[in-house]
């Protein structure tokens, strides 16, 4: 049988789904379940109700670049599903472009370029795909904004899991937005700032601008990594949600996409206010 022929694009860095390696995630498994069981102490639920087959799971971030739920969701999955199961994660552009060298040893663990194209290919091969359609805003959201999904309007993941017809499954979780305190963001600010003559530096629109207080900074001033206080955190893997109707008419109808959306968001943030409640 003919091999299926390799397009340019998938020789970069992120746009190959062949650099997963299990051998090294296997190697992460023991410093994964360390932080999961005694230094963020993580409760889970809700496991049982993934469906079989490819899905696509949907997150809200917490936790500035550290994103230690994320983690703790991966060492989850891997616990209970192996290494055969194959799941992919979306990560931002500026990852591959900017800090190369962290995006390489994320790709072993199945980050791939935030891109449509990844995705397809992901579900193409029966695989699972991990988003966070929030990106920067949702995980540098404020402080007061905590207990609140927050996508930032972004509906490309719904677009594409009706063209793809698969199932959402949302994953939401409460704590790791604890381990540091997200005052302000002034972006804005910032962004006038650049448009009066001042470079971004490393000539990087961050797309977030927070003022926060963390370690080991004290106070952080513009998306800087930090290390997270060993807060408890609870996460769970809520029930699928399928929509009546899915292919490319429905992905392209963009009131039903606009419903879709709205939908996910009541959903997810029922399930947040019930998992703080509990």
């Amino acid at each position: 049988m003919k091999k299926p022929q390799k397009h340019q694009w998938e020789n970069r860095p992120g746009w190959s789904l062949e650099k997963r390696d299990a051998e090294f995630i296997k190697s992460l498994m023991p410093i994964w379940g360390w932080l999961y069981h005694e230094y963020f102490r993580v409760k889970t639920s809700g496991w049982s109700q993934i469906p079989p087959g490819k899905v696509m799971f949907v997150g809200s971030h917490n936790g500035g670049l550290a994103a230690p739920d994320m983690f703790m969701m991966m060492y989850d999955w891997f616990q209970r599903f192996g290494f055969s199961r194959p799941v992919y994660g979306l990560m931002h552009p500026h990852v591959w472009k900017y800090a190369l060298p962290v995006a390489e040893l994320a790709e072993k663990v199945g980050a791939v370029m935030a891109h449509p194209k990844m995705a397809i290919a992901a579900f193409r091969q029966n695989a699972s795909v991990l988003v966070y359609p929030g990106g920067a805003e949702d995980v540098f959201r404020p402080y007061s904004l905590r207990h609140k999904i927050y996508f930032a309007g972004r509906k490309g993941f719904i677009k594409l899991a009706l063209r793809e017809e698969v199932p959402i499954v949302p994953v939401i979780s409460h704590g790791a937005h604890e381990n540091f305190i997200v005052l302000a963001d002034i972006y804005k600010q910032m962004q006038q700032l650049h448009e009066w003559g001042m470079p971004w530096l490393f000539d990087i629109d961050p797309v977030v601008f927070p003022i926060y207080l963390g370690l080991p900074w004290g106070i952080g001033i513009g998306p800087l990594p930090h290390f997270p206080l060993p807060v408890p955190i609870q996460t769970r893997v809520c029930p699928p949600i399928i929509f009546d109707r899915y292919g490319r008419e429905a992905a392209t109808d963009r009131q039903y996409v606009d419903f879709c959306y709205e939908k996910v968001l009541f959903l997810m943030q029922q399930e947040l206010d019930n998992l703080l409640t509990n």
